[in-house]
């Protein structure tokens, strides 16, 4: 049987055992499955929803799913990124990555602090290997070796060829940059754990939609959305504000392109906290602005419809602008109007807002993203006063639950369409609803990303030790000087390298001194016969220390 060779064997030790784990934890294989587990766990964070990003929608999904939802609950699949399981894999690659790691680094350092490799005996074994007669002096006799190796080590040292001089022979090595590249690479992998980690713990990013002429504190109930490191508390918050006091939008109304943006500008103004003077600044594509350590984008515009809803008593239920949200490049808007304090009855309205209207066979569309035709279509909705519970809901879209859509006296749904100005007078007396202009809105990114140096650094260093491993042509050349002749060889630690049969001539050459005659130059031995060879090191003391 497989087992029976180990039957009888002594068991390991603790150390023993430990030292074996250790060993698999950090080889390169395990360190590589890691990383497969660690995307895969990543899976179920982007399709079962997160509590630290939406709170509202765990509860939705543990609604919908009453069986599913308490399973998921008991293993940490709202939380997945902070997980014991998500957590203990990260931090076994995390383990795994430096074990590998420290070990290369020592034999790197070793392997520069040690001279190139001795000459093997017989170079004839390299994969190129090339012989040239000795050089004669103006008197006919043949030149010193030494001042043949004095002209070899020169040129080798213009090569950035790191270079020992052994007796009659001279080893030459270089591309240690190529092994530095690798560790780089690998070492940019732990910052970048690092910097994720940090980032995961205290970093946060929320967005809120602005209107033109209105500001916002930053504080958790003023975003729209935030998602938040496991670590991060509204204490971390930077206490500024800013109003947004223009928005301007540009686009192309020529032939080519029509309708493509041209120009974004936001003007603020921000107070960075309490007690500090307002200052101005501009926000524009690809161009943040910084607010007390936090960066501030602009992430989406749309436009905003003044309207003033009054109930059927005459009174104003609601006046102001109302965000409505782009659904196509034309920026077609769809949105929402509220107005709860409506009494007896509140009212409530659904559509869109087109920038440029136009109305043809195919209906009510925008046909340009500026504001050159607004109007508004419109349902109107009705129903009883509602007792406030608190549950947060949509300002974008309507909830008809209670209410009861308008109709006309034939019974038809009753639509609207108001242009700038237009008062629209709602059916049975049940108040007005009227257009008086518009407004831009912009949404707004606020964002803290705490180790955004420690990973772009990783980044960047990453990208030196890819150059470097990928560039950098690791070589071995040998130049051996007898009375009789000159002898140069060379080895490629790469494979896939070409050049390696010029810079073996090149160093024949420059050893020669002078114009070179036809050299013998071989490139098809087989360096394999002997793998000391191949690897630089002598061969066996009995082979014979002849050219062949």
């Amino acid at each position: 049987m497989a087992g029976d060779k180990w039957r009888g064997a002594p068991a390991l030790g603790p150390r023993a055992t430990l030292r074996y784990w250790w060993k698999q934890l950090t080889s390169m294989r395990t360190a590589l499955v890691l990383l497969f587990a660690l995307a895969l766990a990543a899976v179920p964070g982007s399709i079962v929803p997160q509590r630290s990003v939406s709170p509202v929608a765990v509860k939705d999904y543990l609604k919908t799913y009453p069986r599913l939802g308490p399973i998921f609950e008991k293993i940490w699949m709202f939380d997945v990124y902070t997980s014991p399981w998500f957590s203990a894999i990260y931090l076994l690659l995390f383990t795994s990555l430096i074990g590998c790691i420290l070990p290369r680094v020592a034999v790197y350092v070793r392997g520069l602090r040690a001279e190139p490799v001795l000459t093997p005996k017989r170079l004839t074994k390299l994969p190129d290997h090339a012989v040239a007669p000795m050089p004669l002096d103006s008197d006919g006799t043949s030149e010193a070796p030494a001042e043949a190796l004095e002209r070899a080590a020169q040129h080798l040292r213009r090569k950035r060829f790191r270079v020992a001089v052994r007796g009659n022979s001279i080893s030459a090595e270089r591309g240690y940059l190529r092994e530095l590249g690798n560790l780089a690479f690998h070492i940019s992998l732990v910052f970048l754990l690092i910097g994720a980690a940090i980032g995961s713990l205290y970093g946060y990013r929320g967005n809120v939609i602005v209107v033109e002429g209105q500001g916002f504190s930053n504080s958790l109930p003023q975003y729209d959305d935030i998602t938040a490191g496991a670590n991060f508390s509204d204490r971390d918050l930077a206490p500024f504000q800013m109003r947004v006091d223009d928005f301007k939008a540009q686009f192309e109304a020529g032939p080519v392109q029509t309708g493509a943006a041209r120009l974004f500008e936001t003007r603020v103004t921000v107070v960075d906290k309490p007690g500090d003077p307002p200052r101005q600044g501009l926000i524009e594509v690809n161009k943040p602005m910084a607010v007390s350590g936090t960066s501030v984008h602009v992430l989406a515009h749309g436009y905003a419809p003044l309207v003033t809803v009054r109930d059927a008593e005459g009174a104003v239920a609601f006046s102001g602008p109302v965000p409505f949200l782009p659904q196509d490049g034309q920026f077609t808007s769809a949105g929402a109007i509220k107005a709860p304090d409506g009494r007896p009855e509140r009212l409530a309205f659904q559509g869109f807002f087109l920038p440029t209207a136009v109305v043809n066979e195919k209906g009510p569309r925008s046909v340009f993203p500026d504001a050159v035709n607004p109007e508004l279509f419109l349902n109107a909705w009705y129903g009883p006063p509602r007792i406030e519970s608190g549950e947060p809901e949509n300002v974008y879209s309507l909830d008809t639950r209670g209410l009861t859509q308008m109709t006309t006296p034939n019974g038809d749904v009753f639509r609207m369409q108001l242009a700038l100005g237009d008062r629209v007078a709602l059916p049975n007396g049940k108040g007005s609803i009227s257009f008086d202009g518009y407004k831009r809105w912009v949404k707004l990114q606020v964002s803290r990303t705490p180790a955004l140096p420690v990973t772009a650094g990783a980044i960047g260093l990453a990208v030196v030790g890819l150059c470097l491993s990928l560039f950098i042509r690791p070589r071995r050349l040998w130049v051996r000087v007898t009375d009789e002749g000159i002898e140069a060889a060379g080895l490629d630690r790469a494979s896939g390298r070409t050049g390696l049969d010029d810079d073996v001539v090149d160093l024949l050459t420059a050893a020669y001194g002078d114009e070179l005659p036809d050299p013998v130059v071989d490139t098809g031995a087989d360096a394999g016969d002997d793998g000391r060879v191949a690897d630089g090191h002598a061969p066996a003391k009995d082979e014979e220390n002849s050219r062949e």
